[in-house]
């Protein structure tokens, strides 16, 4: 129903920036949440942003004021400009796709049923 890939990732230096998309294919494709969750080593997966066709978007605090997702629907396509690099970004970057939610499950990965196969984003200081 909806498939997902991902690319831009790479390796940058701190206060570097890089751009992530993500190409969806699926006809729901504009009726759906999409979300960029990030998994480091050893730890959890975590939302990282999340926009609405209507235009609602959610960022993680970590995120605030650096990142910037966004959706071009004419090429079915999620972006995700990442400004200001820091080490801590360092991550695997996943592209999420979910018909409506409660909004308070939106950084929920349990919640999403479409992922991509993901994009390494690796920042130096």
């Amino acid at each position: 129903q909806v498939q997902l890939v991902e690319s831009g990732g790479g390796s940058v230096q701190a206060g570097g920036s890089l751009r992530l998309s993500c190409a969806a294919s699926g006809y729901a494709y504009n009726t759906y949440y999409m979300a960029w969750f990030r998994q480091a080593p050893g730890k959890e997966r975590e939302g990282v942003a999340a926009i609405r066709d209507d235009g609602f978007i959610r960022y993680a605090d970590s995120v605030k004021g650096r990142f910037t997702i966004s959706k071009d629907n004419a090429k079915n396509t999620v972006y995700l400009q990442m400004n200001s690099l820091k080490s801590e970004d360092t991550a695997m970057y996943y592209c999420a796709a979910q018909a409506p939610m409660n909004a308070l499950a939106l950084f929920r990965p349990d919640k999403y049923n479409y992922w991509g196969q993901g994009t390494q984003v690796t920042v130096s200081s």
